[in-house]
């Protein structure tokens, strides 16, 4: 299927997207306070705009209906006086002459003239006082020029005899207009000056506090300092500023971590690294030399590689596990606990064959990833080996989701207990045996990862027990559908 080309859309859609590029052209030359200055004026020029149409319209059919009322009452007073007499035409246009008002008598088959034969009253008859005259319509109001001046006639008939037509000039009407155009165009201007720039002011005071945060960022990453902004008021630039704060926080929290988890790295890596190095200029030396190796002595090099090796896999492998901050997968396997439990026990029992594990194991169903957590168990238990005597006893319990690994060994001091799941974190008497401090942070991960949690209780002296919890696999869908 070929693309669709340019000349091939419809030509109102090309005109549109003309329309719409060129407006971004436009408003992309403004900054957002000009832009909000420039809506608000728009706005209100459109507002005062409107009210001043609707005013001077209304004014407008005000003072035409005030005269139309006061014509139809001056001419069904002349016809009600009596003083129309078809048989004296002059003398009725005696009568009825003013000063202000043009007059027409409309007999069926000619117009009685006033007094002077004006000629502007020959253009005070249509087809419209002739309607009247003939009895078709009751009355009628109009607007006209005469003789070069804006006149309002109004139609009355006469019983009998015709109809009485009245013309009025409105130029009195059309000056008080005029002065209420000019009036309403300077007030809607000096609203639009007032508007535009209150707008201005309003834009400019409004976003100062995006001011700031685009300084802020800007420092940022010019500087590389994360320096919070300071905040003022309750308002949404005030809960951005404080988001856009956390945001620095939890910026500086992840990055110390990542210079701590580096540096502790890096000093784990260093023992093994700096006996890999002796053993290998160790052989180096003897294979320069002229004196044979020992046998005993090259097996016990090559077996202090080989564990120093196996210890940098582990180290490595734990850190790329500590590394993954992504969630579980999108599809997650379901899994027996207790199942998991039983393959970790298999595991430690072919890496410590004298150890003695007392086990209660109870089905518990789960969702996730079960060789995660048979590898945070397995670390559980790689502790509790660890650290508990050659005739000592493991009991692990498995009740309701909850893991019970217990161990005989000297327990935890104190100061100890709140820093035990940390990465690296080893205690005084934990630096002199095997270990990179990684194991129970990697069980917490696990358990935290599942939903779930671990904790950790010791008497110094007494041995320790650890625990870690897994929601069920109904518990789990519903923590999983709460955190989406």
């Amino acid at each position: 299927m070929q693309p669709e080309r340019p000349q091939d859309r419809d030509p109102k859609d090309n005109r549109r997207a003309q329309i719409q590029k060129s407006l971004q052209r436009l408003t992309s030359k403004f900054s957002l306070a000009s832009r909000i200055a420039l809506l608000t004026t728009l706005a209100t020029t459109l507002i005062l705009g409107s009210v001043s149409c609707v005013l001077y319209a209304l004014v407008r059919d005000e003072l035409e209906g005030s005269l139309d009322e006061s014509m139809l009452r001056r001419a069904n007073a002349a016809v009600a006086s009596g003083i129309i007499d078809s048989g004296n035409y002059n003398a009725t246009s005696q009568l009825l002459q003013l000063a202000d008002v043009k007059i027409a008598v409309l007999v069926p088959g000619r117009v009685l003239e006033p007094v002077g034969r004006d000629p502007v009253a020959r253009a005070l008859i249509t087809s419209t006082e002739i309607g009247v005259a003939g009895g078709q319509t009751n009355s009628s109001t109009r607007s006209a020029m005469l003789d070069g001046d804006h006149y309002r006639i109004v139609a009355i008939p006469v019983e009998g005899r015709g109809a009485l037509v009245f013309a009025q000039s409105t130029e009195s009407i059309f000056v008080t207009l005029d002065r209420l155009a000019v009036l309403l165009l300077l007030t809607s201007a000096v609203g639009i000056a007032v508007s535009g720039a209150a707008g201005w002011a309003v834009a400019r005071n409004g976003l100062r506090p995006v001011r700031r945060l685009t300084a802020a960022t800007e420092q940022v990453t010019r500087t590389q300092q994360l320096t919070p902004v300071p905040v003022y008021g309750q308002d949404e630039l005030a809960r951005l500023g404080t988001s856009f704060n956390a945001m620095l926080m939890a910026l500086d929290a992840s990055r110390s971590q990542q210079s701590q988890l580096v540096a502790d790295a890096g000093h784990e890596l260093k023992t093994p690294l700096t006996s890999l190095r002796t053993n290998i200029e160790l052989l180096a030396q003897m294979a320069a030399s002229s004196r044979p190796i020992d046998g005993t002595a090259s097996a016990e090099i090559f077996s202090d590689v080989q564990a120093q090796i196996e210890e940098m896999s582990t180290l490595v492998g734990d850190l790329v596990e500590l590394a993954r901050e992504e969630p579980l997968p999108r599809g997650p396997e379901p899994g027996d606990f207790a199942i998991v439990v039983e393959r970790a026990i298999e595991r430690v029992r072919r890496r410590s064959p004298g150890a003695t594990f007392s086990v209660e194991l109870e089905p518990w169903e789960f969702f996730g990833e079960p060789h995660l957590l048979e590898r945070a168990v397995t670390n559980l238990l790689d502790n509790a080996v660890k650290w508990s005597p050659l005739d000592g006893e493991i009991g692990i319990r498995l009740r309701a989701g909850e893991l019970s690994v217990t161990d005989q060994g000297p327990g935890i001091a104190a100061n100890d207990l709140p820093h035990v799941f940390e990465r690296f974190y080893r205690s005084a008497e934990a630096r002199t045996m095997p270990g990179s401090g990684l194991g129970l942070a990697i069980a917490k991960r696990a358990a935290e990862r599942h939903g779930g949690s671990v904790a950790v209780s010791s008497v110094h002296g007494s041995g320790s027990e650890f625990r870690m919890s897994i929601p069920r696999i109904s518990e789990r869908a519903i923590v999983s559908s709460q955190a989406d």
